[in-house]
């Protein structure tokens, strides 16, 4: 179903995970070999993904949702209305690392849903189960939460007013 105070419809959905998969395959995980992609919808409806890109130097590497985070900040958008997160595991089950958390609730606000996406999502078309995330059905593929779930209780950039 769509969340009341950000309605987003089976096709957005689907639009979005299809984009979190898309730049998941553009991944540059040589020493890890784990590639996440992450797709964001902007207020203004554009899209924008990001994949992790590793790096020799460990520390230097970036997450899949800090780079569609900084692409669409550089792009002039800084409110978001839904963050899909894809990788190569088969179920539903990779969420945001902590300073992903954390960078994602910089822009985020608490009620802005995420959704964690199983790396068997099908990719024919828009699948009925789609119009209910929480549903039975859908669990084998999809995962929702809502920023505030993902950090409770976080320090946002209200906190520094």
């Amino acid at each position: 179903m769509p969340h009341e105070a950000y309605p987003l419809g089976a096709p957005a959905l689907d639009e979005l995970c299809r984009t979190s998969l898309k730049y998941r395959d553009r991944a540059y995980a040589p020493y890890s070999k784990f590639r996440v992609g992450a797709a964001l919808l902007s207020a203004d409806g554009q899209v924008f993904g990001g994949c992790n890109v590793e790096n020799a130097s460990y520390g230097a590497g970036i997450c899949a949702e800090r780079t569609a985070i900084t692409k669409a900040i550089s792009e002039g958008q800084n409110k978001f209305l839904a963050v899909v997160v894809s990788s190569d595991v088969p179920s539903p089950t990779t969420s945001p690392c902590g300073i992903c958390r954390q960078f994602l609730r910089e822009f985020l606000e608490p009620n802005v849903p995420v959704y964690f996406i199983s790396s068997k999502y099908p990719l024919g078309g828009i699948p009925d189960w789609l119009n209910d995330v929480q549903g039975q059905e859908a669990q084998e593929f999809i995962k929702k939460m809502t920023m505030e779930e993902l950090l409770p209780n976080s320090f946002g950039p209200e906190n520094l007013i």
